[in-house]
């Protein structure tokens, strides 16, 4: 073997042992190794983060979520949150917080505890926020009792025009379009989980009932406004 092909064997001998360690190196940064993502999270850091991720949630969170969110299966995220709830409430014998959390709209979420509301209303006293009509909170409890519902039934029960009412309750997210009627083209309202959030209630069936405080239960109107099945 001549001299130059020794060194040329010797620059091929490094360039595959640059790239073997290459590859190694490669191997050993997996992310998830790293992050060690497969390790269970210990119970007290479990509900730290489930605590963090409540506060500043805008929607309610499912059990399912929380637990893709930090990769921990559901059994222990239900038994985490439960806590949680348990330390807000003074279960253990500690002081019950100004905040709880609460099953509504299909997920939990951190919500003023009723025992406070008076203070909240008191700081935002000079805010003055945009509250609903009567004529909306009328044609939204026509909607909420009665969905699916259509336009022209709404302006029936209430006997006045109801459209741009129905058009301030779609703006603030209350109601929401369900379908179109393929026979007669009318679009179906309904209520949304902002409206279940609003209320504080997890399913429309939390809705009290409206027939104690109708002048004859069994009167037509009645009849029009019970919760559809």
């Amino acid at each position: 073997m001549t001299h130059d092909e020794q060194q040329d064997l010797e620059v091929e001998t490094q360039e595959e042992s640059t790239e073997t360690t290459e590859q190694q190196s490669v191997v050993s940064q997996d992310p998830r190794e790293s992050l060690a993502i497969n390790e269970p999270i210990n119970p007290d850091s479990l509900q730290g983060a489930i605590e963090a991720i409540l506060m500043v949630a805008e929607v309610p969170l499912s059990l399912v979520h929380l637990a893709t969110a930090l990769d921990t299966p559901v059994p222990n995220i239900r038994q985490a949150v439960l806590a949680v709830k348990d330390d807000f409430d003074g279960v253990n014998g500690t002081r019950p917080r100004g905040f709880e959390i609460r099953e509504v709209g299909g997920g939990w979420r951190v919500f003023v505890r009723e025992d406070y509301e008076w203070a909240v209303r008191e700081f935002i006293s000079n805010e003055n926020p945009t509250k609903l009509s009567q004529a909306a909170l009328e044609t939204l409890a026509v909607i909420a009792y009665r969905q699916p519902i259509a336009r022209g039934q709404i302006a029936s029960i209430r006997g006045v025009n109801v459209d741009s009412v129905v058009r301030t309750l779609l703006s603030r997210g209350l109601i929401t379009e369900l379908f179109t009627d393929s026979e007669t083209g009318a679009i179906n309202y309904g209520t949304t989980t902002t409206f279940l959030e609003t209320l504080g209630i997890n399913a429309l069936e939390d809705l009290p009932l409206i027939s104690p405080y109708l002048p004859d239960a069994n009167s037509e109107l009645g009849s029009d406004i019970s919760v559809s099945k």
